[in-house]
This record gives structure tokens, C-alpha cells and sequence, in this order.
């Protein structure tokens, strides 16, 4: 169960904020090299620019104000299983909850400032470091559109096959913490993976997300599986039911009192 619950911490915010095309389940042993270095490689404000467009464009994001997702999660190879639920609101407060039959439920949140996790095994902790400034990228409602401004440095590091399609490889340094890389299909110039590492109980975890099953919700479009790969779990998330523009207080997201 330690493992299971390690694993979960993971799913936080991650998963909320892409905008990808439908991908096929990764092939780890078929990746291909990185693009040539004399191959000529679009810029940074190219790849967004495109991204934007792809996802349905800024104007149609920023009429979404809130969101509710509620899921499942599956855990493979230990046949485990739960039921999952996310609310977030502009502009940078997300909260999920995650339901473990048998063990019982995580709490997991970002009110804007502060960043809180509760769960059966340690009870209440708040976030901090470089684990608070992960949160706080990932809780960006309109992630998309503010990659240069969450981010210190991004750089275009060369061209990889993502599910058999060629996408280009962004490099993104936040200020505080360590490196991730985003894969940007070539053909639609939308992002099919990321690979970053957060932190869990057990320390860091290195993990890649991959984006399927993609549907146009309210103009934009939204994951409705996940998959998530880490060195000896993977995690398959698939949503059930995605509500824009729904009304959220602010309680949700605050860290409960201690007594």
C-alpha cells in the first residue's frame, strides 16, 4: 500500500491543465534518436503559438473560468483501483481527491498560495521548497498560454518519435526546481507527453505522462485518459464526466484547520 500511495501523489495537477491529440500506449524500447542538429527546428514562440491554435485558441480558454473533472484510476500491475475527482478555478487554485477502497480517501490541494496533502497514512502536511513551486506551475489554469511566464528558460532540444509520430522536444527550466521536457506533435503542434519528477512520500519520482483520448469540450480540447509511467508502476487515469464554468468555492481548495 506504501507503494500505491506513493504512486498517487504523482497524479496531482499534472493531468488538468494539457491539451493534447489521441496517442497510442508508449513503446519505451522504440524510442527514436533526437532530430539532427543541422535540422532546422522551430522557436520556442513558433511551437507555442501553435499549441494555442491547436487547443482551440486563446479566446475560447479564457472563457473557462473552472472546471470539474471526476474519474478512475487503474493500477495495473496491482490490480488496484479507485475513484478520483478534481476541481480547479482560474487562476491557480486546484484540488483532487483521490478514493483507495479499503485504505481510504487523499486530499490534495493548491489555494493560490498554500499547498496541502491529507492522507490516512501521515494525516496533514503542507507543501514546500521546490515541491510548493511544482504545484504552482501545475495548478495554472491556463497553463497553455503562460509556458514562457511559468518557466525561466525554454529551449528547443531536437525532434523524437512520440506513439510512432514525430514531435518536437521543448527543454522547460523552471526558477526553482528541476528541468522537464514537453513533446510537441510536428504535424498538429499539440503536446503529446511530458516528463518531469515530483515529489513524493518516498522522495523524488520520475514520471511520463502521456495524453489519449482526447475530446473537444467547450471549444477546447480536453484529456479523457491518462497515463502515467514511472521507472516500476504505471497509472492509467481515465475520466468520466469534464463541467466548465461551474460554480467552486474557495473552501474547497483551503487547508483545513488543525484543531
Amino acid at each position: 500500500m506504501k507503494r500505491i500511495l506513493a504512486t498517487l501523489f504523482c497524479l496531482a495537477f499534472l493531468s488538468v491543465t494539457a491539451s493534447a491529440q489521441e496517442t497510442q500506449p508508449p513503446k519505451p524500447e522504440a524510442k527514436a534518436p533526437e532530430a539532427k542538429e543541422t535540422e532546422a527546428l522551430p522557436s520556442v514562440d513558433q511551437i507555442i503559438d501553435k499549441l494555442i491554435e491547436s487547443s482551440g485558441g486563446k479566446a475560447a480558454m479564457e472563457k473557462i473560468t473552472s472546471r470539474h473533472i471526476k474519474g478512475t484510476f487503474e493500477l495495473p500491475a496491482m490490480s488496484a483501483s479507485g475513484s478520483l475527482e478534481m476541481h480547479a478555478k482560474a487562476p491557480n487554485k486546484v484540488a483532487m481527491i483521490i478514493d483507495i477502497p479499503n485504505f481510504g480517501v487523499i486530499q490534495q490541494a493548491y489555494d493560490g498560495k498554500v499547498a496541502w496533502e491529507n492522507n490516512p497514512m501521515a494525516g496533514m502536511r503542507e507543501i514546500t521548497g521546490a515541491a510548493l513551486a511544482a504545484r504552482k506551475r501545475d495548478a495554472e489554469f491556463y497553463k497553455e498560454t503562460k509556458l514562457k511566464e511559468l518557466y525561466k528558460t525554454l529551449t528547443v532540444k531536437g525532434k523524437q518519435k512520440v506513439a510512432e509520430k514525430d514531435a518536437y522536444i521543448v527543454e522547460a527550466v523552471p526558477a526553482e526546481g528541476s528541468a522537464e521536457k514537453m513533446y510537441f506533435d510536428v504535424e498538429t503542434g499539440l503536446l503529446v507527453r511530458t516528463d518531469a519528477e515530483r515529489e513524493g512520500p518516498e522522495g523524488m519520482v520520475s514520471v511520463e505522462i502521456y495524453f489519449e483520448n482526447y475530446k473537444e469540450v467547450d471549444g477546447i480540447k480536453m484529456p479523457f485518459t491518462i497515463r502515467q509511467v514511472m521507472p516500476n508502476m504505471a497509472i492509467l487515469i481515465k475520466f468520466d464526466e469534464i463541467k466548465h464554468n461551474v460554480e467552486i468555492e474557495d473552501a474547497k481548495f483551503a487547508k483545513p484547520a488543525t484543531p
